[in-house]
């Protein structure tokens, strides 16, 4: 009797959450979640989570992993972008908390979904960038940290986070490296120049 009353809560809530098994794959879904992914909650039963929610930093999915072969009980959050119901991608994050009976059993998770928006459609060349964005890619070919470059161009640190992720997204980098290194073949940073400049 229990069991009916949670799944009746769990497909009431607005928030999209999902459980998930040890690997990923979708054991239940909620509405709100299904919703985010344009289908049914029956429809997404057994698809990978990280194949419906593309991870930002594919370094964060291999910590989380590692952490959960250990056993570890932390609550995990990965950045990720996705494909919304109107066709539009959004991004946010998902949140991975290990549940079990158990501490000896491989547990499962519960995922939730933080939406924070939707980018901006790709409406102007991949290789404009405005001048704070310029400079923050220059710090960061010359070695800079996100704090350092937060000092530097008189932004937070969330600021930075802010406008790098939205050069990732622009240009599809998956990282910094291969953010800095296409900045560089588009001609946002001079090759040849030391210290790096736009």
């Amino acid at each position: 009797m229990w069991r009916n009353r949670a799944l009746t809560l769990f497909d009431r809530v607005s928030v999209p959450v999902a459980v998930c098994d040890a690997y990923g794959a979708v054991l239940l879904a909620n509405p709100a979640m299904a919703a985010e992914c344009g289908a049914a909650p029956g429809r997404l039963r057994g698809r990978d989570v990280l194949e419906l929610f593309r991870p930002q930093e594919a370094t964060q999915v291999e910590r989380i992993a590692q952490a959960l072969r250990l056993r570890h009980r932390s609550r995990y959050q990965v950045s990720v972008c996705w494909e919304g119901p109107g066709g539009g991608e959004r991004f946010g994050e998902l949140t991975a908390d290990p549940v079990s009976d158990t501490v000896e059993e491989t547990p499962a998770l519960l995922v939730m979904l933080r939406v924070r928006g939707e980018r901006e459609p790709l409406t102007h060349d991949p290789e404009r960038v405005a001048p704070v964005e310029a400079r923050i890619l220059a710090l960061l070919a010359g070695g800079a940290t996100t704090a350092r470059a937060a000092k530097e161009t008189g932004l937070s640190a969330d600021g930075v986070t802010y406008h790098l992720r939205r050069l990732s997204s622009r240009w599809g980098a998956s990282n910094r490296t291969e953010l800095v290194a296409r900045a560089y073949a588009l001609g946002v940073l001079a090759p040849g120049v030391w210290p790096p400049g736009a």
